[in-house]
C-alpha cells in the first residue's frame, strides 16, 4: 500500500513518539511489549480481524500490528526500536497492513505527511523508486531538527483538562482538536513511563522547507507537476497519481513542502508511462515507440507486396475490394496486430534477462583483463556491438522493460562487481550512442528519466 493512503488516528497511552494533534486512546488492552502476542490478539481470531509482526532487518527492532479486539475497523502499529523505545499509533484497520510494510524499513515514525526519522536523521516522504538498489531514494532534509515533548513542554500546562479517549470513543469523523493539544500532552507525560526521557521523546520536524513561504497549495503544484490544477484536484478525490499526502493544512486547504512537490513531479517523470512517451513517435493517430512503429511499417509493406503486388493473390480480392487502397489499409491493420502482439513473437522478458546477463559477463570481462594488465582505472567497460544493439531495440521496442533492464544491470554491477553506477551508466549510454540508432537528445532524456544518479541517493 502507499504510504500516502495511510493516516494515523490516534496515538496509543504507552507510545514514547506522540504524533501532533490527535488525541491518546487508552492501550492497555494490547500487550505492547511482546511482538507475538501483540500479533496473536488479531491473528485468526475471527472475520475481519488480522495481525503481524516481523524483526527488523535495519536496527534490532520489530513492527508489528494487530485489530483492535473491540473496534475491528481500527488497528494498533507498533514499532519499537532498542535505543529509541516505541511508537504506538492506532490506524484505520485497512491502512494497518500498508503502514507495517513501511515499518519495516529504517523509519522509526513518520511525520508531516510521510516525513521519515530513523533515530539520527529525517528524510522527505518516500516517493521516487531507484530500481537498480530496489529501495526508495532516501533524501534528507536539510537543517532539520527534532522537536521533543521537552521542548513542547516547557510552560505550565493543565493535565486536568486533558481527556483519554477509550478505543470505543475513537470517532472517525472528529477532526483534531489541537487547540487542547498541549494539555493533553502533559497529561501523557504525567504518566510516561519507561526508559526514554521526555527530550528524547520524538514529537515533529522542524525545517526551513516547511515554513510558510515553502508550502505550496494545489495550483502551484500542479504547475510544479506540469498538470492543470483541475487534474491534481481529480486524483486527489479518487486517490489516484500517487499524490503525496499534504505537510499541513492553512485554512482548510492542503499544503504540500516545495521540494515534496518536486519529487512528485520527479517520480511522474520516472513513470513507465513518462518513458514511453520518450521513445514514442507519432504514427498516424497512434503514439507508439519507434521500434513498434519500425515493425508495423516494415510488416505493412510486406502485406501490402504479398496481397498486392503478387497478381496470383490479388485477382482473389473481390472486385469491389480489389483496389490499392483498400488493400493497403487491410495491410496496416495486420502490421499493426503484429506489432502491438511483438510479445508473442519475441519473448521480450526473457531477451531482457539474456542482455542482462550479456552486459554483466561483458563488465566482468572487463575488469579481469583490466587487473591482469595491471590497469588502475575502472572507469568505463567496453559492450560488444552485438549485445549494445539488442539493448538498443529492446530500449526502442519495450521502453519500460529496457529502464528495468537497465537498472538491474547496475544495482547487480555494484553489489556483485563493485562497479559504481556512474561507470556502468557510462559504459552503457556510450555503447547505446555507438551501436543504437535512437538520436542523442533522445538517447539522454531516455536515461534521465531511468537512471538515478548515485549522488542523489543521500543517506
Amino acid at each position: 500500500m502507499p504510504l500516502h493512503d495511510s493516516y494515523p488516528v490516534a496515538n496509543g497511552l504507552r507510545t514514547d513518539h506522540p504524533i501532533p494533534d490527535l488525541p491518546f486512546v487508552d492501550d492497555s488492552h494490547i500487550p505492547l511489549d511482546d511482538p507475538r502476542a501483540l500479533e496473536a490478539v488479531g491473528r485468526h481470531r475471527g472475520d475481519g480481524m488480522w495481525g503481524r509482526h516481523d524483526d527488523s532487518r535495519h536496527d534490532g527492532g520489530w513492527a508489528a500490528f494487530t485489530t483492535d479486539p473491540i473496534r475491528h475497523d481500527l488497528a494498533w502499529s507498533v514499532r519499537w526500536h532498542p535505543d529509541h523505545g516505541r511508537s504506538v499509533v492506532l490506524y484505520r484497520d485497512n491502512d494497518a497492513a500498508g503502514m507495517h510494510h513501511w515499518l519495516q524499513s529504517p523509519a522509526l515514525l513518520f511525520r508531516s505527511g510521510g516525513y521519515w526519522f530513523d533515530g539520527t536523521s529525517w528524510y522527505r516522504p518516500p516517493q521516487v523508486f531507484d530500481l537498480a538498489s530496489e529501495e526508495f531514494v532516501r533524501r534528507r532534509v536539510p537543517a532539520a531538527t527534532t522537536v521533543t515533548a521537552a521542548d513542547l513542554l516547557t510552560t505550565n500546562r493543565k493535565p486536568t483538562s486533558s481527556h483519554v479517549l477509550h478505543v470505543d470513543e475513537v470517532d472517525l469523523d472528529a477532526l483534531p482538536s489541537p487547540d487542547r493539544w498541549l494539555d493533553d500532552l502533559a497529561s501523557w507525560a504525567a504518566q510516561h513511563q519507561g526508559p526514554i526521557p521526555l527530550s528524547r521523546c520524538v514529537v515533529k520536524i522542524s525545517a526551513p522547507e516547511l515554513t510558510g513561504d515553502q508550502l505550496v497549495g494545489v495550483a502551484e503544484m500542479a504547475q510544479i507537476a506540469g498538470v492543470a490544477p483541475s487534474t491534481l484536484r481529480a486524483y486527489i478525490s479518487r486517490k489516484e497519481g500517487d499524490v503525496p499526502q499534504p505537510q499541513a493544512t492553512v485554512s482548510g486547504r492542503n499544503v504540500w513542502a516545495r521540494p515534496v512537490a518536486e519529487e512528485w513531479a520527479e517520480r511522474r517523470r520516472r513513470s513507465p508511462d513518462s518513458v514511453e512517451e520518450t521513445i514514442s513517435i507519432q504514427h498516424g493517430e497512434a503514439s507508439v515507440p519507434a521500434g513498434v512503429a519500425e515493425v508495423w511499417d516494415n510488416f505493412t509493406r510486406f502485406f501490402v507486396s504479398s496481397l498486392w503486388e503478387n497478381p496470383d493473390r490479388r485477382k482473389r480480392w473481390a472486385l469491389r475490394w480489389r483496389t490499392q487502397s483498400a488493400v493497403e489499409e487491410v495491410a496496416k491493420s495486420l502490421g499493426w496486430q503484429v506489432a502491438v502482439n511483438l510479445g508473442n513473437i519475441v519473448p521480450t522478458e526473457a531477451l531482457a534477462a539474456t542482455i542482462r546477463h550479456a552486459v554483466l559477463d561483458e563488465f566482468a570481462t572487463g575488469q579481469q583483463l583490466r587487473q591482469e594488465n595491471g590497469f588502475d582505472r575502472h572507469d568505463f567497460y567496453g559492450i560488444t556491438p552485438l549485445v549494445a544493439e539488442m539493448l538498443d531495440w529492446l530500449v526502442r521496442h519495450e521502453p519500460h522493460l529496457a529502464g528495468a533492464t537497465i537498472n538491474e544491470i547496475i544495482g547487480e554491477a555494484e553489489r556483485r562487481l563493485q562497479i559504481s553506477r556512474e561507470v556502468s551508466t557510462r559504459s552503457i549510454a556510450t555503447a547505446l550512442d555507438l551501436d543504437g540508432k535512437l538520436d542523442d537528445d533522445t538517447l539522454d532524456e531516455f536515461l534521465d528519466k531511468v537512471v538515478i544518479p548515485s549522488e542523489r541517493k543521500s543517506r
